[in-house]
């Protein structure tokens, strides 16, 4: 019952793990309130909640928006009890493939997107004393891969960005926590892989959105700061973090499929 009422804010709600979220969310009694950019996207998400929901045109680079936004989020509900800083996306191109303004664009959307959103909720979190931020990495954030340098660093930044912000609020009553995903089976591909080679090639170890989705669930009720998935991968992560170099050299045909 721990998130019965509980007002989650949900970005990168149209699609994905984001939308799942939301209707496991509502399924346990918590008020999920999705944003996105899009609001037909947006009301096809809506259509599979049984319970009360929230719905907001909002996108992430625009700072006015952001705080446009919250501000009638907390006039709406009174309070915001969870934060899931989900929208992102990813593109996977060789270094000298990608211009600079992708870079650019990538760590816009998924790195300031989240710094702009966490900026508006904290405030308040702060003056209720209570409340969690709930961020989507990636595996990415903790090992990087050929063909994914952008995005891998903007997922590097999240888990900075996540790992000091936890350390600064760690006794103000807000918990912030970290997903840190292998491979899901989402619309993701479309952009990040769009000749699906990277796709097939990880197919065996490919999680779907519903079990992911659960584990941040499971996270939020558990007030949980971290979880790596799937589980083996995140045993693999340790190992890397004490033989970093020779992971790579050992690693290097088996994670490098892009």
């Amino acid at each position: 019952m721990a998130l019965q009422g509980k007002i989650v804010v949900i970005t990168g709600a149209s699609s994905g793990i984001g939308a799942l979220t939301a209707q496991m969310l509502s399924e346990r009694g918590a008020v999920p309130v999705l944003l996105a950019r899009s609001e037909d996207k947006l009301q096809t998400t809506a259509a599979g909640i049984q319970g009360a929901y929230g719905l907001f045109v909002c996108d992430v680079t625009d700072e006015a928006a952001v705080e446009r936004t919250f501000g009638e989020i907390l006039e709406q509900y009174g309070r915001i009890d969870i934060l899931l800083n989900n929208a992102g996306y990813g593109k996977f191109a060789a270094f000298t493939e990608m211009e600079s303004e992708e870079f650019a664009d990538m760590m816009d959307v998924n790195y300031m997107g989240i710094v702009r959103c966490t900026k508006a909720v904290v405030p308040h979190m702060l003056t209720r004393g209570s409340g969690q931020i709930v961020n989507v990495a990636s595996m990415a954030g903790k090992i990087g891969t050929a063909r994914s340098v952008s995005y891998t660093a903007t997922k590097h930044a999240v888990l900075g960005f996540t790992n000091a912000l936890r350390q600064e609020l760690r006794r103000s009553g807000i918990i912030v926590s970290a997903v840190n995903p292998g491979p899901i089976a989402t619309e993701f591909f479309k952009t990040a892989d769009p000749s699906g080679n990277y796709e097939r090639s990880v197919s065996r170890i490919m999680m779907t959105p519903q079990h992911v989705s659960a584990k941040i669930v499971k996270l939020m009720d558990k007030g949980k700061e971290e979880v790596d998935l799937p589980g083996l991968a995140g045993f693999g992560i340790r190992l890397y973090g004490l033989f970093p170099r020779l992971a790579d050299k050992l690693t290097y045909n088996l994670m490098n499929k892009k």
